[in-house]
């Protein structure tokens, strides 16, 4: 089976390579049950072929294929169009701009990259899509029609009569908009040199093993079909080049490439992009829609509330092929979900109920507890945890590996007013910066007297002290001089 173009410089298929770290295979009931979902989705989804994987404790544990596939080939090497999971390795290679330094994602990408539209954005906001860019290129529907139509960043958008580009204010909303990926594609193109996928090859792809994710098919891979929605016949979709348009959903992969990089989005990779990084990339960017409360996006990756638990990862869809990466970093579990067909299998329902059946059938251990390196527990931190009071509400303080600390209210009660503070360098002034909820970016400190003992605890100016309005502590407003008893009547 071939499609309609070619790989400029086919690579030849490889081997996929070994995942990292031990993870035992699911037990045979579960399998039976992934199996089961899994042709249920081809079934009922009128597919020609679904392949599906899951990924525990960082590889593959398990994989499999329904329907008309390759002769001969494994399920998990055979190649399907990922569409807008394509976003995702993009926004990788955005980040890793930031990270090396060379792009803030504050910057208005105007201060990077020429172009007639979009430039008063950040990077931020187009990884986010909250650009306010349109949601699709002019002309032609783009999906459909080869590249050379939109030979420049400029015929991208074009300049219709009485429409612009620019359909919100920047930062304003959430507007998904493929365009937006275009240019972030092309930011990366001017800063490194090169072509955007040669990029991507170079710093995502090979150093996750990704060998057989292309810009075009190689077989084994499977024909795109538009399968007649009343009736149980259908037709070849046209698989196309989309050029300027490719950083936004080009690509092909297979399972096991989708699985490798799955295992990459939980953990990170050094190499790539560190865990920090891509745990930047999962917090929401910017409020959903009023009705999709339990949606949201962050730089690059879709966000699911299910089940009491946030997903996170994409999906994709181009003329013939729908896809899908979702990872539970919660429970350390990804899923993978590829299919031959325009419309009809569900492939983010498929990975979200392979995810619920494992983790249901078998639930992750808890990491074991360790104690923490000798050098971070540094006896001065460690006599500042414990309890401390806000007021009269109690607060218990914690140290953990990294001499990163914890605050939050004691027994877990309003829990929405704690939060994990990181160390911050001396250069920077100093105490540790709040990671999370209320008081994310908000800046804790140790309040010493002139004799060097602890006073008090300043968190964005509230104080916290050993004991409810500590009398000896700096208190705004100061304690009440006849202390706790003093408000009593006889």
């Amino acid at each position: 089976m071939t499609d309609s173009f070619q790989d400029p410089e086919p690579a030849e298929p490889a081997e996929p390579a070994e995942p990292a770290g031990p993870a035992d295979p699911v037990e045979p009931a579960t399998r039976r049950a992934l199996a089961h979902r899994l042709a249920l989705a081809q079934a009922e989804g009128r597919a020609p072929s679904v392949v599906a994987a899951v990924v525990r404790e960082g590889r593959a544990v398990w994989s499999a294929g329904r329907g008309e596939l390759p002769p001969g080939s494994p399920a998990d090497q055979v190649q399907y169009r990922i569409g807008s999971i394509t976003k995702t390795l993009t926004a990788v290679a955005v980040m890793r701009l930031r990270d090396e330094g060379l792009i803030d994602l504050g910057d208005p990408l105007g201060a990077h990259l020429p172009t007639p539209h979009g430039g008063g954005a950040t990077i931020a906001q187009l990884l986010s899509h909250s650009g306010g860019l349109a949601a699709e290129a002019r002309g032609p529907w783009w999906e459909r029609t080869p590249g050379e139509l939109r030979p420049e960043l400029a015929d991208i958008f074009g300049e219709p009569p009485h429409e612009t580009p620019q359909k919100h204010p920047a930062g304003r909303r959430h507007h998904y908009s493929n365009p937006g990926y275009a240019l972030l594609g092309a930011l990366v193109e001017r800063l490194r040199g090169a072509p955007w996928f040669d990029v991507l090859r170079r710093e995502v792809l090979e150093p996750l093993g990704m060998r057989r994710t292309t810009l075009a098919p190689l077989d084994p891979h499977a024909t795109g079909w538009a399968v007649h929605p009343h009736a149980d016949v259908r037709q070849p979709e046209p698989a196309v080049d989309t050029g300027r348009m490719a950083p936004a959903g080009q690509l092909w992969s297979t399972a096991a490439d989708l699985s490798a990089f799955a295992a990459f989005l939980l953990a990170g990779d050094e190499r790539v992009l560190g865990a920090a990084s891509l745990a930047e990339m999962r917090a929401p960017a910017v409020a959903p829609e009023a009705r999709d409360w339990d949606t949201a996006y962050g730089l690059g990756m879709q966000l699911w509330r299910r089940g009491g638990k946030v997903l996170s990862g994409h999906s994709g869809s181009m003329p013939g092929f729908v896809a899908a990466v979702y990872t539970s970093p919660a429970e350390r579990l990804a899923a993978v979900a590829l299919a031959n067909a325009t419309s009809g299998p569900l492939m983010g329902t498929l990975a979200t109920d392979l995810l619920a059946e494992v983790a249901a059938r078998e639930p992750a251990l808890p990491e074991p507890w360790r104690p923490m390196p000798g050098g971070d527990a540094d006896p001065e931190l460690v006599a500042l945890t414990g309890s401390w009071y806000w007021g009269t509400y109690a607060y218990v303080l914690r140290l953990y590996a990294g001499r990163e600390l914890s605050l939050g209210p004691a027994g877990g009660a309003g829990a929405v007013r704690g939060s994990r503070f990181t160390p911050r360098a001396a250069a920077d002034g100093g105490g540790w910066l709040g990671q999370e909820g209320y008081y994310a970016g908000e800046v804790l400190r140790v309040v010493r007297r002139a004799d060097g003992s602890v006073s008090h605890l300043d968190l964005g100016t509230f104080v916290f002290t050993r004991t409810p309005y500590d009398p000896d502590a700096d208190v705004p407003g100061g304690a009440a001089p006849a202390g706790w008893g003093g408000g009593v009547t006889p």
